[in-house]
């Protein structure tokens, strides 16, 4: 069959600081391909909507499978699924993904019969199984481990046995230039692990995997790696290096291959305290930038976002990482309850530190533990509304004035960052990127203001809501069944790939909802 794989357009943030490419969607159509299809890939974040129909009038998939990572998104693979459906009244339209995972029953709703299906769980293992219903007896398709449709729901979704056997098609994505992380430019992005052992109450990869935690070997990834091209490498996995070991290996494997990238990843602070050598190990090979979930800069914050990571313990990983001579990015969440005077401590604390600061707004999602316990209604049921960057709990400012401060915060810390100052900083840099072709950084440097702006947000809540999204579960809070959120049901140790020693340090640093 005929399959076109297609991921929807960029997000608010992303339209400013990056633009990554789409792994997870490389990996379904690479899954796809082996079962021996043809398949396509279309990402709106680089191409022009026109596109998507091009391929429709011309190409006539038989199958269009829609990637929904994330929430805002919703809206818009509503739409083109039911535009799909009209112009190809014959071709099967699915949706799998992240947060697709969380709302199938609402994506089959808003999608009036003009969805057929939604694919839970990890679409390597269950997208390859789909289509063969598809293609041969569609009325089993109900049936296909982790399918939903309107006849019926199939079993549990299960895992892909060996990570190994997993490889993202590539070569399906037509604009690879298009794609950066800050100043890696061009970045391309890989895989190390899968999965979260934490339990973060914000957070919901732990809610997807089943707090399961699984690793490529080392041999694989620096064959996936020894394929890219791209200088710049986004290292994707939720928590880099949880295991020391594992990150070793892998490294001693590109040193020995001789390949040489600049690399950027995410882990959490206490991780970096407990496994100070491997990192730097990697800034040897090449590791320029690290994210550091810090989340906030209270004790009372982080007792909120379950984060059991002390504030002293926070402050030493800045401190190592610095010491690293590596770049930190750090994401705070702002609350909607937060005042004037919170947002000018958060102001000028941001400034007093070298790193850089994201600010995102405290959002609920289903899949989180926050969508079942936050006690604060939702003040609006607007998808698109959903992606951090806007206000969706009660305010305690009035929201206008949310927004400027939210902003306001937001500019301070963009001036320290990028502009005329950032450039200065990273002339050498910018010039290489240019004798390259390269825009994508230089571009982002002056986006800022045309894309964060407190009227356009307050704007984005007047508009009409075509899909309403269902509200959070009634008699939510503390009481509620954790286990019930799962996608993948949890087995203990079982899926998680850590020796003893680490799965002590794992359970000292969280909450144990289990």
């Amino acid at each position: 069959m005929k399959i076109l794989t297609v991921h929807p357009g960029p997000l608010m943030y992303t339209q400013v600081f990056l633009r990554l490419e789409p792994l997870g969607l490389e990996m379904v159509a690479e899954a796809a391909r082996r079962a021996g299809h043809s398949v396509r890939l279309i990402d709106l974040q680089v191409e022009h909507p026109s596109a998507f129909f091009r391929q429709l009038d011309t190409w006539r998939p038989d199958v269009v499978a829609f990637s929904l990572n994330y929430l805002a998104n919703v809206p818009e693979v509503i739409d083109l699924a039911k535009a799909a459906k009209d112009r190809l009244p014959g071709c099967y339209t699915c949706i799998g993904g992240h947060s697709a995972s969380f709302i199938a029953e609402d994506l089959l709703n808003h999608g009036a019969g003009k969805v057929d299906c939604v694919l839970r769980g990890e679409g390597e293992a269950g997208f390859p199984q789909l289509l063969e219903a598809i293609e041969h007896d569609r009325d089993a398709v109900h049936r296909v481990p982790g399918a939903i449709t309107r006849h019926g729901t199939g079993p549990a979704p299960k895992f892909v046995a060996n990570l190994d056997e997993v490889s993202p098609a590539r070569d399906l994505v037509r604009h690879r230039r298009k794609y950066f992380l800050g100043t890696l430019d061009p970045c391309a992005s890989i895989e190390f692990s899968r999965g979260c052992p934490w339990d973060c109450s914000f957070c919901s990869a732990w809610t997807f995997y089943g707090r399961s935690y699984r690793v490529m070997s080392p041999d694989k990834v620096v064959e996936d790696l020894a394929r890219i091209r791209e200088p710049g490498i986004f290292i994707v996995d939720d928590v880099a290096f949880i295991q020391d070991k594992h990150g070793f290996a892998i490294g001693e494997a590109i040193a020995r291959r001789g390949i040489k990238k600049q690399y950027y990843l995410e882990t959490r602070g206490d991780v970096l305290l407990r496994n100070q050598e491997v990192f730097k190990f990697w800034k040897s090979l090449g590791l320029e930038y690290m994210f550091l979930g810090v989340e906030a800069i209270d004790e009372e914050g982080l007792t909120r976002y379950r984060k059991r990571v002390n504030l002293s313990k926070n402050f030493a990983a800045l401190e190592v990482a610095r010491s690293l001579g590596i770049t930190v990015a750090i994401n705070l969440i702002a609350d909607p309850d937060w005042d004037r005077d919170r947002f000018e401590t958060i102001r000028t604390w941001c400034l007093e530190i070298p790193e850089i600061v994201n600010i995102s707004v405290n959002t609920p999602y289903p899949g989180t533990e926050t969508w079942h316990t936050e006690s604060r209604a939702l003040t609006t049921r607007d998808y698109r509304l959903f992606d951090i960057q806007h206000a969706v709990l009660p305010t305690r400012l009035p929201l206008p004035e949310f927004y400027r401060e939210l902003v306001k915060t937001q500019q301070v810390l963009n001036m320290k960052h990028m502009g005329w100052a950032s450039l200065k900083g990273t002339a050498r840099i910018v010039a290489g990127q240019l004798l390259r072709g390269q825009t994508n950084f230089l571009r982002s440097l002056w986006k800022f203001n045309s894309v964060f702006n407190p009227e356009k947000q307050l704007e984005d809540h007047r508009r009409p809501v075509k899909y309403p999204m269902s509200l959070p579960p009634p008699g939510n809070g503390p009481a509620f069944n954790a286990k019930a959120l799962y996608v993948h049901a949890p087995m203990g140790r079982k899926p998680r790939a850590l020796d003893a020693e680490t799965e002590r340090f794992v359970d000292e640093t969280r909450t144990g909802t289990d």
